[in-house]
């Protein structure tokens, strides 16, 4: 990601599936935080259909 643009595409892909997720985007580490009752695969599903890259979440600890 790269611009206001990416951070837009991201954050209505992720609000279409739960219009109340919270995004958070740190476009310098490339790092997208969602906050959401959806399951991470269909979030995970919905940014790469945007033609963004995914990789798993930290595991909880």
């Amino acid at each position: 990601m790269t611009c206001g643009h990416c951070e837009k595409a991201v954050t209505r892909a992720v609000q279409a599936l739960d219009g109340q997720a919270t995004v958070t985007i740190d476009r310098t580490e490339g790092r997208v935080q969602v906050d959401s009752e959806q399951p991470w695969q269909a979030l995970a599903q919905a940014i790469l259909d945007e033609g963004y890259a995914v990789t798993a979440p930290p595991a909880a600890g």
